[in-house]
């Protein structure tokens, strides 16, 4: 299936995202980029058979972020006055990071080119980052008289650590593909027309996992931030009981003791 904003193609258990928009440099301020984003979420959480998802943009940006001749015309997100748009911000940009924050489905960022304020807040919401040669991060808000609006400040921090966090989002300086690299915003660094193949086989492995438990297993990640280690282990509990009554884990004790690949079904 595919959209206008968001293109949606299913090869398999694996579901790719692409945004576009290469006229804006893939930007995701405009109301039906944020509807598409919510949509998608919603849908791949209802289909238990997507096992994986990559996200990229067209042609040479991965996501400019805001649109910047929207903000210089005070138009859609970045017109109204001050207490409309922070009900604007709220209601529109907001609604991608509480979004891609309850996708069940790992996410894969498959960053093709610039990922630039927001766009660099997008791919942060992923669970796994990789970078073109031709990449590039920046956290470049406060460039543009602005603060970041979509989670950055909470996102980044956990990402690279404060110091790091704080030298790119109070510069807006760019970060570099190998620079990334070592920052740990990305796992890997590749050339460009090896990108989408390296997702596709990044997502290729998860996808060949137990899909119920992964989908816990990224619930755990996700919570181990927000929870005492405590909360996390009552949790951890919880899911772990659920996972020794599925099907999977018979299969997967199975095949392990026959010395055979696992057949995962995803009950």
């Amino acid at each position: 299936m595919s959209g206008d904003v968001l293109l949606i193609e299913r090869d398999g258990d694996v579901v790719t995202w692409t945004i576009n928009r290469p006229e804006t440099r893939n930007a995701i301020s405009e109301d039906d980029a944020i509807d598409a984003f919510v949509a998608a979420v919603d849908a791949a959480n209802a289909d238990p058979s997507i096992r994986a998802i990559i996200l990229t943009g067209a042609g040479t940006a991965f996501s400019a972020g805001g649109n910047v001749k929207d903000m210089a015309a005070s138009a859609g997100l970045f017109g109204g006055a001050s207490h409309q748009q922070r009900v604007g911000y709220r209601e529109g940009i907001q609604r991608i990071p509480r979004a891609m924050y309850s996708l069940e489905v790992p996410l894969i960022a498959a960053v093709n080119g610039p990922a630039v304020g927001a766009g660099c807040d997008l791919s942060l919401m992923c669970d796994v980052r990789i970078a073109s040669t031709k990449a590039f991060f920046a956290e470049s808000f406060v460039r543009l008289g602005l603060i970041p609006g979509d989670g950055g400040a909470w996102l980044l921090p956990r990402i690279v650590g404060a110091a790091r966090a704080a030298e790119m989002t109070l510069t807006g300086d760019r970060v570099d593909a190998a620079t990334a690299l070592d920052w740990g915003i990305v796992s890997r660094v590749v050339e460009p027309e090896d990108l989408l193949p390296a997702a596709r086989e990044i997502a290729d492995r998860i996808a060949a996992n137990p899909p119920i438990t992964v989908r816990m297993t990224k619930k755990l990640l996700r919570e181990s931030s927000q929870q005492t280690l405590d909360q996390l282990l009552e949790l951890s509990a919880t899911m772990q009981a659920i996972a020794h009554h599925t099907e999977d884990h018979r299969e997967a004790v199975a095949a392990f003791l026959e010395k055979r690949p696992p057949n995962f079904v995803g009950r």
